[in-house]
C-alpha cells in the first residue's frame, strides 16, 4: 500500500513578520556579518534548519527587512511630495513621516544607517543607492525652493542643512523605542522647533 504524503504547508504570513522582526532586532545589535541564521533561530527559539523553512539565507532577511521598511518610506515620502505643499511645510511633513518610519521600523532604520554602505556594493541591493539619490534630491530639492520663495535663509549652505537634517532625525532610531512616553509626532513637532526655529531666545 502506497505511503501517503504529508500535505506541504505554507508558513503564514504572521509568521514570516514575527521572524523578520527578530532578525532586525539581531541585525541591529550586531552587525550583518556577526549575525548568522544560527542566531537569528536561537533569538526566534526554533533550530536554524527550521528556518531555512522561511528563508534561504540571512541576505534575503535583510533584503526583505530593508525593501520593507524603504518601500513603506517612500510611500509616505512620495505622498508629501505630490501635495503641493509650500518648502517649509513639506519639511516638517517629511520629517514627521520620518519619524513615523523610525515608530514602525526602528531596527530597519538602524541596519540601514550601519550597513546601507557596505550593501549596496552587491547587485541585489543597488535599490538602496537608489532610494539615497532620490532622498537627498526630495531633500535638496525642497531646501531649494525654500531659499527661492524666501520662506528659508538666503545664506544656507543646502547640502550641509540636507546633512544636519537627515542625520539629526534619523539618529533618533539609536535611542528611540516604540511606545515610549512621546509619540512620533510629538518628538517632531520638537525637532521641528529646534531646527526651523532655534533654541534660544532673542534678548
Amino acid at each position: 500500500m502506497p505511503t501517503k504524503k504529508k500535505p506541504q504547508v505554507t508558513p503564514s504570513p504572521e509568521r514570516r513578520r514575527e521572524l523578520l522582526a527578530t532578525a532586525a532586532e539581531v541585525f541591529a545589535a550586531q552587525g550583518y556579518n556577526a549575525t548568522t541564521v544560527r542566531k537569528i533561530a536561537d533569538a526566534a527559539g526554533m533550530l536554524a534548519g527550521s528556518l531555512y523553512y522561511h528563508f534561504d539565507s540571512k541576505e534575503s532577511m535583510i533584503d526583505e527587512i530593508l525593501s520593507t521598511f524603504l518601500g513603506e518610506l517612500w510611500e509616505g515620502y512620495d505622498a508629501v511630495l505630490a501635495a503641493g505643499l509650500a518648502p517649509r511645510q513639506t519639511i516638517e511633513a517629511l520629517v514627521t513621516e520620518s519619524f513615523r518610519e523610525i515608530d514602525r521600523h526602528r531596527a530597519a532604520v538602524a541596519i540601514y544607517q550601519k550597513e546601507a554602505r557596505h550593501l549596496a556594493a552587491q547587485p541585489r541591493f543597488q535599490y538602496l543607492v537608489d532610494s539615497q539619490q532620490r532622498f537627498e534630491k526630495a531633500w535638496l530639492g525642497t531646501l531649494e525652493r525654500g531659499v527661492a520663495d524666501h520662506s528659508l535663509r538666503a545664506d544656507l549652505d543646502i547640502r550641509l542643512t540636507y546633512r544636519f537634517v537627515r542625520d539629526t532625525v534619523w539618529v533618533a532610531a539609536s535611542w528611540y523605542r516604540p511606545g515610549g512616553q512621546h509619540s512620533p509626532e510629538e518628538i517632531a513637532r520638537q525637532y521641528l522647533s529646534m531646527v526651523l526655529d532655534g533654541i534660544a531666545l532673542d534678548t
